[in-house]
């Protein structure tokens, strides 16, 4: 039996072309709208994202360190929910930042999920303004330490990140990923205007300068052939629209 090729709407990256080509659509290109999906009717071989008035787009995503898709799905495991749960509940805002890999396979993840939001409604309100260092073991049901920084004069919130590892780099598979991408849009370059968009949601490494060193390195400091853009789609804010940034002019200089 022949695999059923995901539809699109079974693809997280659909949403995050969705919003690129909205946003051009809001800056210079008005009507600006999805007019094909080609990777998605296109059955033997691999294909570009999207086709939009003039423009080719080819959308892929980074790592920063080894296992980081492995190692951040494991921390959202114990985090996610906590924030749209929690938030309007404190007075303050709140960042908890743990070890980079203290989720870890074999603990209770549920547990120390419930464990957490528990510290947070009764231990946080009676918590200084500033810097605390929680170490390990002090939390019943949490296996690690945190850093929290508590700030009861901004707007409320909650925000989890994770300490960086000491050798965060872009791994050599990224790298074979982004050029396998851009190979993509060369057959698309006589007659559209191809983008290579790039997407990471690390919000603990990855910015917009980290993101143009990595490229500059991926592409030895030059726009990869059949790439006429290349964009950085920040999605590292849960809620909040993807933020999109053109590195096209700093890649080519």
């Amino acid at each position: 039996m022949t695999k059923r090729k995901p539809r699109s709407q079974d693809k997280p990256d659909r949403v995050v072309v969705d919003a690129f080509v909205s946003f051009l659509g809001s800056h210079d290109h008005p009507g600006l709208k999805v007019e094909c999906r080609p990777d998605d009717v296109k059955h033997n071989t691999p294909d570009i994202d999207a086709i939009a008035g003039p423009f080719a787009i080819e959308h892929t995503s980074i790592n920063t360190v080894a296992n980081q898709r492995r190692d951040t799905d494991y921390f959202k495991h114990v985090v996610d929910g906590i924030a749209n749960e929690l938030s309007d509940k404190l007075r303050c805002r709140l960042r908890i930042t743990v070890e980079w890999s203290a989720v870890k396979t074999g603990q209770k993840w549920a547990a120390i999920h419930e464990a957490l939001k528990d510290w947070i409604l009764t231990t946080v309100p009676n918590l200084p303004d500033g810097v605390t260092v929680i170490e390990d073991g002090t939390i019943a049901g949490v296996p690690f330490g945190l850093l929290v920084r508590k700030a009861s004069d901004r707007p409320h919130e909650i925000l989890f990140a994770r300490c960086e590892p000491p050798d965060g780099t872009l791994s050599v598979e990224d790298r074979v990923r982004l050029e396998k991408h851009a190979r993509k849009l060369a057959e698309y370059k006589p007659c559209r205007t191809t983008i290579l968009l790039v997407e990471s949601s690390d919000i603990a490494l990855m910015n917009r300068s980290v993101m143009l060193g990595a490229l500059k390195t991926a592409f030895s400091n030059a726009l990869p052939a059949g790439v006429d853009q290349v964009w950085y789609a920040d999605t590292s804010v849960t809620g909040r629209e993807p933020v999109f940034d053109n590195l096209t002019r700093d890649l080519s200089e």
